[in-house]
């Protein structure tokens, strides 16, 4: 890590600077988050997916001296107006070329503290244009800690990574806490569910995240029901729903593993609640309780602490939080409010104090003067035996302001009638909160991280 960061500061680059990685998951990837931060740069992720005025939003918002970026990337860096480019891996000057210098490692003259920045984290843009959340050392260690201690890792792990490291979840809930108590981390490049499970079959993986969708693919395989996993001990998912068939299906197939639901967000860095396996029978749809470092409350739009069994936004208070947002004193007043970071989540508590995500404020569907949850509306229809996928969206209307409005995604070879569908919901839940329309769709959009963009599906 030492010659990677000397490499870097050898280019003019001075503490505080930031600079941008643009590449697929590798040993190069993470080797540049560690340079950074032993140089007191701070480092920008960029979700390898973007191109154009999506990339290039990244570079003027951070103002980026440097992107560190894969050489198959590169000809969408030149598209860009951005930052002086350089090679991530695989050639002679690149990062992982100099940290793998026979050279005896430098001194560096530079002083990092735990309060400077480490990390821009963007958030993943569901609802908005990404915001830079700002994450010191101090920040991230803390959350390190929590993981350790939520989420019973240890040195005999084996775990498998797979999501993009560029993402909060994979680099700072799973590969930085397992690598700091010494554990043997396989890490691979891109998630092909049928690689994923051969690998968890046969290469003695005890430990293993991935986005419920991952987990999706992985329990729909031809080869599911045949695997072999009784050596797998923990297995941890977050970012959406998991569908409770898909759960039931992994569980049957891993019967000595204990399923973690990680429940948070970006500016938290991003663990917040935890679900452990032993309380998933009891409260099957609940996101946890608080992890080590966290403190949270539920509260109603005055601010007011909700009672148990009533609904709010969820509220925390904890050494893990940003800063704020990156040159954006407005969103960050927005957000840090009477000592506390509001999160936008809706959520349910009970006596216990554990939550149940009700939706994000922002896509709670005012439907003439009646609000109704969107995910209410697509556990509805995920109960249908034709529905894959589904996601519940507000659409305009002339009589009620905001209409209900379902896309599904069907299962394989199957063609279900959307009527059938509205009905099928009717039966289940209060007519104000039946779609008025739904549309049939090959996918969903969604970010790498495997959260739905809905803000796509509201300008389709």
């Amino acid at each position: 890590m030492t010659r990677a960061a000397a490499w870097l500061l050898q280019r003019g680059l001075t503490k505080g600077d930031r600079v941008a990685t643009y590449g697929k998951n590798s040993d190069a990837y993470l080797i540049a988050f560690l340079a950074c931060a032993r140089a007191g740069l701070v480092h920008v992720p960029i979700n390898f997916a973007l191109t154009g005025d999506e990339l290039q939003h990244f570079f003027d918002d951070s103002g980026a001296s440097l992107v560190m970026v894969d050489p198959s990337l590169m000809p969408h860096i030149e598209a860009v107006n951005s930052p002086e480019a350089v090679l991530l891996r695989d050639g002679e000057r690149s990062l992982l070329d100099a940290a793998r210098s026979p050279e005896p490692p430098p001194t560096l003259d530079v002083d990092v503290s735990d309060t400077d920045l480490a990390q821009l984290l963007y958030t993943s843009g569901t609802t908005s244009r990404p915001k830079g959340a700002m994450m010191t050392h101090r920040a991230l260690v803390h959350e390190y800690v929590s993981s350790i201690t939520a989420l019973d890792f240890t040195a005999d792990d084996d775990p498998l990574h797979v999501m993009p490291l560029y993402h909060s979840a994979q680099m700072h809930v799973f590969i930085m806490p397992q690598l700091m108590i010494g554990a043997t981390n396989t890490l691979i490049e891109t998630p092909d569910p049928t690689d994923v499970l051969q690998r968890l079959t046969h290469d003695g993986h005890r430990s293993f995240f991935a986005a419920p969708t991952l987990w999706v693919a992985i329990a729909n395989l031809p080869g599911f029901a045949d695997a072999d996993l009784p050596h797998i001990r923990t297995c941890y998912y977050g970012a959406s729903v998991m569908p409770g068939p898909i759960l039931e299906r992994l569980t049957e197939r891993m019967p000595n593993a204990g399923f973690y639901n990680c429940f948070g967000q970006s500016e938290i860095a991003p663990l917040a609640c935890v679900l452990r396996p032993e309380e998933h029978d009891e409260r099957p749809n609940s996101a946890g309780r608080p992890v080590l470092m966290v403190e949270m409350k539920v509260v109603d739009p005055e601010g007011n602490e909700v009672e148990p069994g009533g609904t709010g936004e969820v509220v925390y208070r904890s050494p893990q939080l940003c800063e704020g947002y990156w040159n954006n004193p407005e969103a960050t007043a927005e957000a840090f409010r009477d000592g506390w970071f509001h999160s936008g989540d809706l959520v349910r508590i009970d006596d216990a104090g554990y939550i149940e995500v009700v939706d994000r404020i922002r896509d709670v569907i005012n439907t003439g003067g009646v609000l109704v949850a969107s995910r209410e509306v697509e556990d509805a229809l995920y109960t249908h035996e034709q529905v894959a996928e589904v996601a519940v969206v507000g659409v305009p209307h002339e009589k009620w302001v905001e209409a209900v409005h379902a896309v599904v995604v069907p299962k394989e070879d199957a063609r279900p009638d959307p009527d059938e569908l509205i009905e099928h919901v009717r039966e289940r839940l209060a007519p104000f909160k039946v779609p008025k329309s739904i549309e049939l769709a090959r996918s969903l959009p969604r970010n790498a991280s495997g959260k739905i963009l809905k803000r796509q599906l509201r300008r389709s």
